[in-house]
């Protein structure tokens, strides 16, 4: 393809592509990246344990087994006759010598090579319908997340979340019950992935549907749990904390279904809140109990995610609660957004080039 022919279909040139390639590719940070990804994936936690009682050479050796042996179950009956045949085939290809003494390879390997390369363009073909469908999956999803934080006289707050794949199963939402009450949640389906993305759409749409119907919110946690134990899959649930408070008010009421301890900062310090019930969904029925607490001006209620003290660095240390209760201590001071955006850039900073295994998800209301 000439210059003009590149400019008028809008596809990149391959020289200038592979000319970038080597230019910003760090190889060597890539391939161990690309390797690790590779073990986190195949590999189980069984035969991790395994491999941590082996020496490097039979540690390597069953790695690389394992990850082949894995890929090579996961792909369809057709294609992994097509791979068995196309090795074969090369394992077969002989050198053969001419008259003139110069040596040529017979045609199998370039077969099997054909073979091999036209199951990888097959499951290439695969992965990008799929990244098709996740992403108009996660643009779905950001259509139906709120476009900015709740404006609530005498409260400063802050709504946050990240998913670590294409769709996440964190939900992070507020809606207007009416000109008096502002309800916030955040929720966590169990899982990743599209199954985790559907459960989050259907809990959305049925706590927007109840809550302005329901004043109480031990009423509204146990039509929530009813619901989603009734329609989601056997053993899926969501964890999940609700607040409600009012303009100008100091009482904060809310429910915790089976979620990390929120964080309340106040005059006395930094402290977690009592651990939730249980998650929605994990059983047939129950009761859930409304608490309330009082926030005078400059204390926070702070509800997070496990992506949050669950992310690790590239030594697979975890964040950790402790540093998160130092970062909302140095920053207390600042408004909601303020100290919200100082725990993202320090989850970040922590984690470094570590791949995200789990959403961020972030709340904070701050009473002014």
């Amino acid at each position: 393809m000439n210059n003009y022919e590149a400019h008028q279909t809008g596809e990149p040139r391959i020289g200038r592509v592979l000319k970038n390639d080597f230019k910003h590719l760090n190889v060597i940070e890539e391939l161990k990246k690309e390797y690790k990804e590779l073990k986190k994936f195949y590999i189980d936690d069984a035969k991790k344990a395994r491999l941590e009682r082996m020496n490097t050479v039979s540690r390597i050796a069953h790695e690389v087994f394992w990850i082949l042996k894995s890929m090579f179950l996961r792909l369809t009956p057709l294609r992994r006759l097509l791979v068995l045949l196309g090795v074969i085939l090369i394992i077969g290809a002989r050198t053969v010598y001419t008259d003139s003494g110069r040596s040529e390879t017979d045609d199998k390997g370039l077969i099997g090579g054909v073979i091999i390369l036209f199951v990888l363009v097959l499951e290439l073909k695969d992965k990008l319908l799929a990244k098709d469908e996740l992403e108009a999956g996660r643009k779905l999803q950001q259509a139906l997340m709120p476009e900015s934080c709740p404006v609530v006289p005498g409260w400063s707050i802050w709504l946050f979340t990240r998913s670590a794949n294409e769709v996440g199963g964190d939900l992070v939402d507020y809606l207007k019950i009416n000109n008096e009450k502002t309800g916030v949640v955040l929720a966590d389906v169990a899982g990743k992935g599209l199954k985790a993305a559907l459960l989050m759409a259907k809990l959305q749409a049925s706590i927007r549907a109840l809550a302005p119907d329901y004043d109480s919110l031990s009423s509204l946690g146990s039509k929530l749990h009813e619901i989603f134990h009734r329609d989601s899959l056997p053993g899926l649930f969501a964890s999940m904390v609700y607040a409600k408070l009012a303009p100008d008010s100091c009482e904060l009421k809310f429910i915790n279904a089976g979620h990390l301890p929120p964080v309340l900062l106040n005059d006395r310090g930094i402290s977690e809140l009592p651990k939730g019930e249980p998650a929605l969904g994990l059983m047939d029925k129950f009761n859930y109990s409304e608490r309330i607490i009082n926030l005078n001006s400059g204390d926070l209620f702070l509800a997070y995610s496990d992506g949050v003290t669950e992310a690790q660095n590239e030594h697979g240390e975890f964040f950790g609660t402790a540093r998160l209760h130092n970062i909302i201590m140095q920053v207390k001071n600042l408004n909601a957004e303020g100290i919200g955006k100082a725990i993202v850039n320090y989850v970040d900073t922590f984690t470094g080039s570590a791949s995200a295994f789990d959403d961020l998800s972030i709340i904070i209301l701050k009473k002014i």
